[in-house]
């Protein structure tokens, strides 16, 4: 049996930055606040009306094709990660082929909600696919479109200081060599805290396709559509108890994967974790014992962009050339649901 490898990784979000000063005022806090409690500078924002989960996932998804070496129509199935898909039906999967230009050729495309962990699910989704035979190219994406859905007043400041918008991409291929690409997968999951981290109406597409496609429907159609869309779905955060159940998932499923392989934390030459906030991040790196060279985090960044969280972290860990041949990566997520997982990746 082969094993599968990341061929291909690219990410994108949009032009607007969004830097803490802009943001505070809005929700009554400070930027020292926000960064002493998160470690956040800044977040991007989706254009709105021109951009949407799916047009940005297209756009990660070309540089990762692209770093592939292949093109789009050579790409077997989708896997879409998403909590903020476009529609509530159909699903940003076939959303992509037709963004991408390839549904000429019969395909599958297959979306998954899990959150946070969403990325690391569709990872070992694609891993079974192709070490098993069935597929030579997957394109996994993990985007987000969440500064549609943010209470931006002092209410909502706990869930609204920590949300950006953006997409991540990878490409996955067969692997020859012995002892390379995925190494193992675990995931997780427990329903029953499911309400402490919950958003009740999805929808992100902001009025994007009906304007696109103005001749179906009416002037008054599309406002009301579209205004309905960015008003809806205000996400609940209990956060205490989410940094609670995280900081003992986060080492738990990480030791879980390392056990598999007999390997141990001093074993892994870099961690990217899920950028849910600084603060979990550094008491996981604590636990594991690893140095600051060994964990890669953009928060500051990007903010927490759930499911494209690790897979823009690990391009721009890969673009920095923090991931060398043959080194030993190890990803991690905890989020909604609950769900959480982690992977081992020899590069």
């Amino acid at each position: 049996m082969k094993s599968a490898r990341i061929a291909g990784l690219g990410y994108y979000v949009p032009e607007r930055v969004v830097p803490n000063v802009e943001l505070a005022p809005l929700v009554n806090v400070s930027d020292e606040w926000i960064q002493g409690r998160t470690g956040i500078e800044q977040r991007h924002y989706r254009k709105k009306h021109g951009e949407t989960t799916t047009t940005m996932g297209a756009a990660a998804a070309r540089i990762a094709i692209d770093r592939a070496g292949i093109l789009p129509s050579d790409v077997d199935f989708i896997i879409f990660a998403t909590l903020s898909p476009d529609y509530y039906f159909p699903g940003n999967g076939v959303l992509l082929q037709r963004e991408l230009g390839i549904t000429h050729r019969a395909m599958g495309a297959l979306d998954i909600r899990n959150q946070c962990s969403g990325f690391i699910y569709a990872l070992s989704i694609a891993d079974q696919f192709v070490k098993t035979g069935k597929y030579k190219n997957v394109l996994i994406v993990g985007a987000e479109t969440h500064s549609r859905s943010l209470d931006f007043s002092p209410t909502g400041r706990d869930v609204t200081i920590l949300f950006g918008d953006g997409a991540g991409a990878a490409v996955i291929q067969p692997c020859d060599e012995p002892g390379r690409g995925i190494l193992t997968t675990h995931l997780h999951a427990d329903g029953t805290y499911a309400e402490e981290l919950a958003c009740f109406n999805p929808g992100a597409h902001g009025g994007y396709y009906l304007e696109k496609d103005s001749l179906r429907f009416t002037e008054e159609e599309i406002s009301s559509i579209a205004e309905h869309d960015d008003h809806a779905g205000l996400p609940y955060m209990n956060g205490q108890t989410v940094l609670r159940h995280a900081v003992t998932r986060f080492p738990e499923v990480i030791g879980e994967a390392l056990d598999e392989m007999n390997l141990l934390p001093k074993d892994i030459d870099l961690l990217v974790p899920h950028q849910a906030n600084l603060r979990i991040a550094q008491l996981v790196q604590k636990r594991l014992g690893l140095s600051d060279e060994k964990v890669f985090n953009n928060i500051h960044k990007f903010g927490n962009t759930t499911a494209a969280s690790i897979p823009i972290a690990l391009c721009e860990a890969w673009e920095q050339g923090k991931i060398e041949d043959g080194a030993l990566l190890c990803v991690a997520a905890f989020g909604s649901g609950f769900t959480w997982g982690s992977a081992l990746i020899r590069w």
